[in-house]
C-alpha cells in the first residue's frame, strides 16, 4: 500500500514543516510514504469563497486518480481514539488498499465535488484548528498509528 498526505499550498511555518518531515520519515519505515502539496491558490482582497474552493478543487484532483481511496480530513468526520484509528488504518492495510490518500483541506474546507469523492471522512476533535497545524498533529497520529500496529513501545496505553 502507498500513502500519502496531501496538503492544499504550502507550509507556512518552518516548526510545522519540520515536524511533519521528522514524522514522515519515520512513517517511511513502514511503508511507502509521501507528502504531497497543491499549489498555492493567488487571492485578490475579495475573492468569493466559492470560486476558491473551485480553484483548489482543480490542484487537488490532480494527484487522485480513480482507484485511489480518499479520506477528508474534516471537522464532521468520525473521530477515533489513537487505537481506533490504528485499527482503521490497519484494515485498510489489510483490505490491499493499493493507494490511500489523507487529505487535509484549507481554510475554507472542500467544495461539494471534493465532498462526492471521497470515500471517507475522519476528524481529529470536535474542536475546529487551523489547517496548518492538523498537518503536524495527523502526522504525528499517523506514526503513532504505525507503532500500535507493529506492537511498538511509542504509545502509552
Amino acid at each position: 500500500m502507498k500513502l500519502t498526505i496531501l496538503f492544499t499550498g504550502k507550509t507556512n511555518f518552518d516548526f510545522i514543516e519540520k515536524g511533519v518531515t521528522m514524522y514522515a520519515d519515520r512513517i517511511k519505515r513502514y511503508t511507502a510514504f509521501d507528502l504531497k502539496y497543491t499549489k498555492d491558490i493567488k487571492t485578490g482582497k475579495n475573492i468569493p469563497v466559492n470560486v476558491y474552493k473551485n480553484k483548489e478543487t482543480e490542484q487537488i484532483l490532480k494527484y487522485i486518480k480513480a482507484n485511489d481511496t480518499l479520506v477528508l480530513l474534516d471537522e464532521k468526520g468520525k473521530m477515533f481514539s489513537s487505537l481506533n484509528f490504528a485499527e482503521f488504518l490497519n484494515h485498510k492495510i489489510e483490505i490491499a488498499t493499493k493507494h490511500l490518500i489523507f487529505l487535509i483541506g484549507g481554510a475554507y474546507g472542500f467544495s461539494d465535488e471534493i465532498y462526492a469523492r471521497a470515500d471517507e471522512k475522519i476528524s481529529l476533535s470536535k474542536m475546529t484548528f487551523s489547517h496548518q497545524p492538523v498537518r503536524l498533529l495527523f502526522a504525528e497520529q499517523l506514526y503513532r498509528a504505525y507503532t500500535i500496529i507493529k506492537g511498538e513501545p511509542y504509545h502509552n496505553e
